[in-house]
């Protein structure tokens, strides 16, 4: 991977963008897309599409979210002290002790979410998880007037941020899920416009996924794409106790994730497995954790009257926490595939299951 896609990387890692609140995140990918798309635009809901050749009838959408988990402030005690919510799907395990980054109207504000001490904490306290309302956010505010100072209520709240590589091929970021998606719907851009295209390519940074899929709906409706990819994380399952007899064989380096469930077109999934052997990408196979749901493919596929599509997973290691790490290399072997799958289409392409293919 070059130095400006890295760069572009850590960049985009380091920016901040709980659900609803995805304009840092919008503003790097934007700006990096429009250095060699035909088009960019950005829309109501926060989506961003880097568009190739859109003069083509053949419409082919990828998407990648770029929302991130988070917290919103709700209430500022007495004591300067700041109480939260989730916003997404939060594991209150891994909350305490976290540090946090507030967005405010005038910056980032820095804090700690803080609990009761373990010392405290009776001998039946210490073996059940503390609820959210039991912690707070600790921004070194002396009372309530201090802290209005510096935040409002409703501000969002992310995950500090904390990108680094471990190792030769490996990376750690809050926001891996799904930035990493995202980041591959920009470099397969960048890759395809060295060539020529049969096929117009509308590569969307999608919002409000950890919310329910919702940038997805808007901005397919308004793609009303042939195709759609979705670009999201997997789990792996190369780590102590996660049952691979229910989840499959997943590992970080051996390649993206091609899953088969009812999201996935299976016209579409056999070309996306042919162009992978023809350029020499690994991939791993994968039978969904459940029939459907949980990604943009979700929505991609229902658009208007139906949408072929694919979802293509980085194996990703401690989901949904401030620690996920991901291998380049699976990165780098998407991108492949991609690239080969939308350089092949000649945008006559049909994808009826049992008629097409």
């Amino acid at each position: 991977m070059n130095k400006n896609s890295l760069k572009f990387m850590e960049e985009f890692m380091n920016s901040s963008s709980p659900s609803g609140y995805e304009e840092e995140a919008a503003a790097v990918f934007r700006n990096y897309v429009g250095k060699f798309c035909d088009e960019v635009k950005t829309d109501v809901l926060g989506n961003t599409m880097g568009i190739l050749n859109p003069g083509a009838s053949f419409r082919v959408m990828l998407a990648g979210h770029y929302d991130e988990i988070g917290f919103q402030i709700v209430y500022i005690s007495d004591d300067g002290l700041l109480y939260f919510r989730p916003n997404g799907g939060i594991d209150k395990l891994n909350v305490p002790a976290s540090e946090v980054e507030i967005i405010t109207a005038k910056g980032r504000v820095h804090g700690v979410i803080g609990k009761k001490p373990i010392h405290l904490l009776s001998a039946k306290e210490r073996e059940i998880a503390p609820e959210l309302s039991d912690m707070w956010i600790d921004i070194g505010a002396e009372n309530r007037k201090e802290a209005e100072a510096l935040v409002s209520i409703g501000d969002p709240v992310a995950m500090r941020s904390n990108f680094r590589f471990l190792g030769k091929n490996r990376v750690m970021s809050k926001g891996m899920d799904d930035k990493v998606g995202a980041f591959i719907v920009a470099e397969t851009l960048r890759e395809l416009s060295k060539r020529k295209l049969n096929v117009a390519v509308y590569g969307v940074g999608t919002v409000q996924e950890e919310l329910g899929l919702r940038g997805a709906a808007t901005s397919s409706f308004a793609v009303d794409p042939q195709v759609g990819f979705a670009l999201d994380v997997g789990f792996t399952t190369d780590l102590p106790d996660i049952p691979k007899k229910l989840l499959g064989d997943v590992k970080l380096g051996s390649g993206p994730i091609l899953t088969r469930s009812a999201d996935n077109n299976v016209v579409l999934g056999k070309m996306v497995r042919e162009a992978a052997k023809k350029c020499k990408a690994v991939y791993q196979e994968s039978a969904a954790h459940r029939a459907s749901g949980g990604t943009d493919a979700a929505r991609l596929q229902l658009n208007r009257s139906g949408v072929a599509t694919c979802l293509i997973s980085i194996p990703n290691r401690y989901m949904h926490s401030p620690v996920e790490i991901c291998d380049l290399r699976d990165i780098e072997n998407a991108i492949k595939i991609l690239v080969e799958t939308i350089s092949s289409f000649k945008g006559d392409e049909q994808f009826r299951p049992g008629l097409d293919g």
